[in-house]
């Protein structure tokens, strides 16, 4: 993959490499002419969550379900028992994520956000507060739909687009700190962290940070809670980055990062190579017991939680398949691939790479753009307006609303997320995009933002409209 990257300059000592994969099924893609475009968005209201797929060319609204799965996962849901109760692919799931994760007992779930709920519910009480490295929208969301509250303790470089700290989604443990004395720690229900951390790019979890922060939780008597997520990328950022660890396996690096916590929830949607599932996973057996009755108000059964038998099976091959080191390194190299294109052309992008997406930095697309104008929002839908690429909102938006004020939430960070897709793109549809980054950056004087028409009450981004403002 270095070939294209020395005729723009850049020199490399390495070989090129390959995906570990060839293809075996195509599906056809097209780019709509420029007025059907415009059409398009604008019946979206130039919000990329309501455009029809038929009018997308190449789609990087999010690496969630849209993983090509492979032939092994393919002949896998073929052997689907579809039984109500008991199914055999849940105990396959069941053995495969204690053997990879270390969690004792695991309770399934449709997708990420049902394990979010039902660890929410189960763990919070009224009035609580929930230290976390970042928000995520539909977590901190259940979170206070449980009574409790999300506050920020992760380390200040997080939010600089510009700084190159190769683990931005560490915890400032004086921080978490300070909040646990402040408030008492019978009043925190646990502490939430993700790795890797998706609102501030895709940035990662150290090793030394995590055993430090299971370390203050035992000193404290506080419950350390994973989103899972995307560990698998995160253990490779580790294999690459931390002293110690640049002979061991992702498999082996993902076991001890997860030793540390108390349990996790997970969308297998990402890591796991599926287009639908997830799971909570504990070591509590008390705990555990009303996760699994939780689950049958809220999902289905305890052993299918809403999904097919199928899935379960295709999720199981997954996880194993996730874990090769030849592919985790080809899925982050086709992000950092294309960031390199990116930042060759010193366009402004969220440093390091991070592992599932690039993450434009909206305020210096539009320096002359308000926040309040949505330029995140308006570099989604621009680039959407240029080539058919559809992206996603990552700034004020996405925050949302303070519950208690009702005024918008105003985050330092105000990004367009291009989401790559694992196993679906390949190293041509990289350098389009690029392209076309390019050509709306170069033309980005002339936006003049968005204003919202539409909101609905809860995760606005994903419903919100838009009219551009002329």
């Amino acid at each position: 993959m270095s070939k294209r990257l020395k005729t723009m300059g850049e020199q490399f000592d390495r070989r090129s490499w390959a995906e570990p994969w060839k293809i075996k099924m195509v599906e056809p893609i097209e780019l709509k002419p420029k007025e059907e475009r415009e059409k398009a968005a604008r019946e979206a209201g130039y919000n990329t969550f309501l455009l029809k797929s038929a009018d997308v060319y190449i789609d990087l609204l999010t690496d969630s379900g849209t993983s090509a799965m492979s032939d092994r996962q393919w002949a896998g849901m073929m052997l689907g028992d579809e039984a109500y109760a008991g199914s055999v692919n849940f105990y396959h799931l069941e053995e495969t994520v204690r053997q990879v994760y270390g969690y004792k007992y695991l309770v399934p779930t449709h997708q990420g956000r049902g394990a979010e709920h039902l660890m929410s519910q189960a763990e919070i009480r009224a009035g609580q507060i929930v230290p976390g490295n970042m928000y995520f929208t539909t977590t901190r969301l259940h979170q206070e739909l449980a009574g409790g509250k999300f506050v920020d303790v992760i380390i200040d470089e997080a939010h600089d687009t510009e700084s190159t700290h190769p683990f931005k989604g560490n915890v400032d443990l004086q921080k978490l700190e300070d909040v646990i004395r402040e408030n008492g720690a019978e009043n925190i229900a646990y502490v939430s962290l993700a790795g890797t951390v998706n609102m501030a790019g895709g940035q990662p979890v150290s090793m030394d940070n995590v055993k430090s922060l299971r370390a203050l939780c035992d000193k404290y008597g506080i419950k350390l809670y994973l989103d899972a997520t995307r560990m698998v990328e995160n253990s490779y950022f580790i294999q690459q980055r931390e002293a110690g660890y640049g002979d061991k396996t992702i498999a082996e690096i993902l076991k001890e990062f997860c030793s540390y916590t108390d349990g996790a929830w997970m969308s297998g949607k990402k890591d796991h190579l599926v287009n639908i599932g997830g799971w909570a996973a504990v070591n509590d057996r008390g705990l555990f017991d009303r996760l699994r009755n939780m689950v049958v108000v809220y999902e289905g059964l305890h052993t299918y939680g809403g999904m097919a038998g199928r899935d379960m099976e295709a999720m199981a091959i997954g996880i194993r398949e996730s874990l090769q080191d030849s592919y985790v390194r080809a899925r982050v190299g086709q992000v950092e691939y294309l960031g390199q294109l990116l930042t060759n052309w010193d366009i402004p992008i969220v440093r390091p790479v991070g592992g599932h997406a690039i993450f434009l930095d909206a305020r210096k697309f539009y320096p002359h753009l308000k926040q309040d104008v949505f330029p995140s929002q308006t570099l989604a839908a621009e680039l959407y307006l240029d080539s058919g690429i559809r992206g996603m909102e990552r700034g004020i938006v996405s925050a949302g609303r303070d519950p208690k004020t009702g005024d918008h939430r105003y985050p330092r960070l105000e990004l367009t997320r291009l989401t790559i897709p694992r196993r679906v793109y390949t190293e041509a549809h990289m350098d389009v995009v690029a392209e076309a980054v390019k050509a709306v950056y170069q033309n980005a004087h002339k936006a003049k933002g968005l204003r919202m028409v539409y909101e609905p009450e809860y995760l606005r981004f994903f419903q919100a409209r838009f009219e551009r403002i002329e």
